[in-house]
């Protein structure tokens, strides 16, 4: 005599389940949309403000780049700098995605070959920044976003060496490769500095 009464019981807790869910469904979403539509419409792929601080930090790396040109060389020998502007890149990949650092990198290349470069400026900084923002991802994916130092001083050793091999494929000169040690002990010393100095910099910033 029990059993037919339990399991009526159960239907209609069940269907009262099914009525709760389906009201509290109807407020989010209304009558005539769906919560896949709502989700799609609510994130924007990019928004004026993110499109906004991009741009504000090109702006910025430009400047960074302007000012270490202006800068005399830290040692006479060809290649060998800070990379400031590299800096920004590194906040940029950390803070926001690889996408967004690639344009903000490209940004800067083009206008700092526009304003203070020549046409062959062109393709040292194009091969060595691309060369050290891949290098930065991979070392960001392999360490899940830590020892952020680390990926600085990879990314510097990979710009260098795109470089010189940029100067090695348009001058066949081997003579150029004689520079190569030089370059890659002052990418891991600058490549740490720039690290220290992103870092420094994300935690000054804002949680998003």
């Amino acid at each position: 005599l029990h059993e037919p009464y339990r399991r009526q019981r159960q239907m209609c807790i069940r269907d009262s389940a099914c009525t709760a869910y389906q009201n509290a469904r109807y407020q989010t979403t209304g009558p005539f949309t769906n919560h896949e539509n709502t989700e799609i419409f609510m994130k924007p792929p990019v928004t004026t403000r993110k499109l906004t601080t991009l741009s504000l930090l090109a702006a910025i790396a430009l400047a960074l780049y302007a000012v270490e040109s202006a800068l005399p060389p830290i040692v006479p020998i060809p290649g060998i700098k800070l990379g400031l502007s590299n800096i920004i890149t590194l906040v940029v990949l950390w803070k926001y995605s690889a996408k967004d650092a690639f344009f903000v990198l490209l940004v800067r290349i083009l206008l700092a070959t526009m304003f203070f470069g020549q046409a062959m400026s062109l393709l040292y900084s194009l091969s060595g920044g691309i060369l050290c923002l891949f290098a930065m991802l991979l070392v960001k994916l392999l360490l899940h976003g830590n020892y952020l130092f680390l990926a600085s001083m990879t990314g510097a050793v990979f710009h260098n060496l795109g470089q010189i091999g940029v100067a090695f494929l348009l001058t066949s000169v081997p003579a150029v490769l004689v520079y190569l040690p030089f370059l890659l002990l002052s990418g891991l010393v600058t490549g740490l500095f720039i690290g220290l100095c992103a870092r420094f910099t994300l935690r000054l910033l804002p949680v998003s």
